[in-house]
């Protein structure tokens, strides 16, 4: 069955791209059931966000639950922030962000900080341990906090995503040797094993066919990745800036 944004009309590769305002668009026109499938979808990818920014503003962990379902609930869904939400001022998440800073002004003014239980498309905030969090670096700012949160769920994701395809492509062995060679050593600060290792590990002819492999999977991680970036902004010439963003929020993570 074709989803809502999926076409024939000039072969495979003829299918609309999806992004996060054809989305919305669907969501402010479709019909009840498969908007509140997007909206959940929505909800999802960008509560961690949420409550990052919160729990760097100096919540705890219980009251920047509370808050975060309190905005999710007043604002997205009662108050229907995606009815005002506008393509043309940019990104959805800086959008999504700017509305937050607007509710949590407004909840200091009013001390309206009670807990929100909203029905039907939140997860379920109380049964998360915050160690499944991103960890922003301390001296980062509430605002620093958010893009970091989105930026690091969306590389947990991209990985998720190119290692399942690796795997279903039978290239699980291209994949465990980016793994071990570029991952593993950037992800817990260790040294990457020689070619030489790699070879012997998982018996490969030579280092020139195991960094081809390296090359394989590599492409594929950043396909993967414009595919993603291209989800989030207006036009394709803003894809370049969306990379750099990316690139700048874990470059100044890595510095600290």
């Amino acid at each position: 069955m074709k989803g809502p944004y999926q076409t024939t009309m000039g072969g495979s590769h003829g299918a609309f791209l999806t992004t996060e305002w054809t989305v919305i668009d669907h969501i402010r026109s479709g019909d009840k059931s498969s908007s509140s499938m997007l909206m959940n979808d929505l909800l999802k990818k960008y509560w961690k966000p949420v409550y990052c920014y919160l729990s760097r503003k100096g919540f705890d962990n219980e009251r920047a639950k509370d808050l975060t379902q309190g905005f999710f609930q007043e604002i997205v869904l009662k108050r229907a922030l995606i009815e005002h939400a506008d393509k043309s001022r940019g990104r959805f998440r800086t959008f999504l962000l700017t509305a937050l800073q607007q509710y949590m002004a407004e909840a200091r003014r009013k001390q309206n900080f009670r807990k929100a239980k909203p029905k039907g498309f939140l997860l379920s905030l109380d049964e998360l341990k915050s160690a499944q969090m991103p960890e922003a670096p301390a001296d980062f700012s509430p605002e620093d906090s958010f893009h970091y949160a989105w930026a690091a769920q969306l590389l947990d994701q991209l990985l998720e995503e190119v290692e399942a395809k690796c795997r279903a492509d039978g290239k699980a062995i291209h994949w465990q040797v980016f793994h071990d060679r570029i991952l593993r050593p950037i992800m817990e600060g260790t040294d990457a094993p020689s070619m030489g290792e790699i070879c012997r590990r998982y018996n490969i002819e030579s280092p020139g066919k195991a960094s081809n492999m390296i090359v394989t999977v590599n492409r594929r991680f950043r396909a993967a990745l414009t595919r993603r970036i291209r989800r989030s902004v207006v036009q394709d010439c803003d894809v370049d800036e969306e990379f750099q963003e990316l690139v700048e929020i874990f470059a100044k993570g890595s510095a600290r």
